[in-house]
């Protein structure tokens, strides 16, 4: 499950060959790096890259989780030409705050010396404000980037990494590791890495045709689950799901939804899950069509790690 420092240089170098030829590129063997089981406003100041010109069929947001009429979060489907399908869900800056939570498996030994708070499962304390939950990103062993929860780095943190940035006031950033994030006097908590980015600064990554690049898929298919999350304009959480998508897919949706900065989580049927509920602390639903997990997976306990969304008290 992930990138070591071979597939690292294969990247490098498709990403020269991206230059001369995209096809050439995306003609390459699908590859992941995950094992298969077989706050505030952000203001980004960024240029956005126009949606490729191919037509998104999109349906409109639509409200999953509210408290006393105030939204929390939206969720909105986008088909691709290709038939694909992806759900984003936005969870709203300044009304949810984020908590990485460590599996019992991975990374390795973490979750002993962690306790409840960031364990293995959604902690009593956290359940009355739950709104959601979603996917981490490859196993460590896949040597795709570092991981720090509770202000302790476990799995060191990788310069040029994209990476989801929580911070001391339960905030949640996308960006750069060393670039972007994290902001200047920010007080980090946790940090979560996963490869290159897949949106940086509005643009989609020049190695989204390398399907190598972005994870060895179950049974070498291109287009499998995938998940990822980004970051819009407003500092808002866009968290992208679907059973069948291929790198280009996750991004061109995304960026359609308004994200300038965006990073691939986990991939593959058994690991991607997202998961909302209409209130906090009320019970939770699976969230992408045909998604493998019940949506009470966190609440049971997980063996990899994942993101909990609650409402701000």
């Amino acid at each position: 499950a992930g990138m070591g420092p071979n597939l690292r240089i294969v990247a490098n170098l498709a990403a020269l060959a991206f230059a001369c030829s995209l096809s050439s590129v995306a003609s390459l063997a699908a590859g992941s790096l995950s094992s298969s089981a077989a706050t505030s406003t952000v203001k980004t100041n960024v240029a956005v890259a126009r949606p490729p010109a191919m037509t998104l069929s999109q349906s409109k947001w639509t409200i999953v989780s509210e408290s006393h009429g105030v939204v929390l979060a939206d969720r909105r489907s986008f088909r691709e030409p290709d038939g694909n399908v992806v759900t984003i869900y936005r969870f709203r800056a300044g009304r949810t705050v984020f908590a990485l939570h460590t599996g019992s498996e991975d990374p390795p030994g973490v979750a002993a010396r962690v306790g409840p708070r960031a364990g293995p499962s959604i902690s009593r304390a956290e359940a009355p404000h739950v709104i959601g939950a979603f996917n981490g990103g490859f196993k460590v062993a896949s040597g795709s980037g570092g991981f720090e929860v509770t202000r302790r780095v476990f799995v060191k943190l990788l310069r040029g990494d994209a990476s989801l940035v929580i911070d001391s006031n339960g905030a949640a950033h996308v960006g750069v590791w060393g670039q972007d994030l994290p902001y200047l006097g920010e007080r980090v908590t946790s940090v979560r890495q996963n490869l290159q980015p897949l949106i940086k600064s509005g643009r989609i990554s020049p190695l989204i045709g390398d399907l190598a690049a972005w994870g060895v898929t179950l049974g070498g298919v291109p287009a499998v689950a995938r998940s990822a999350v980004g970051q819009d304009r407003q500092g808002n959480l866009l968290c992208a799901g679907s059973m069948r998508a291929l790198p280009s897919d996750l991004a061109r949706t995304l960026l359609a939804a308004g994200a300038v900065r965006a990073m691939e989580l986990d991939i593959n049927p058994y690991w991607v899950q997202i998961d909302s509920t209409p209130h906090p602390g009320g019970p939770l639903v699976a969230g992408v069509p045909n998604q493998e997990r019940p949506g009470n997976q966190f609440v049971l306990g997980w063996t990899r790690d994942f993101v909990v969304v609650l409402a701000r008290p």
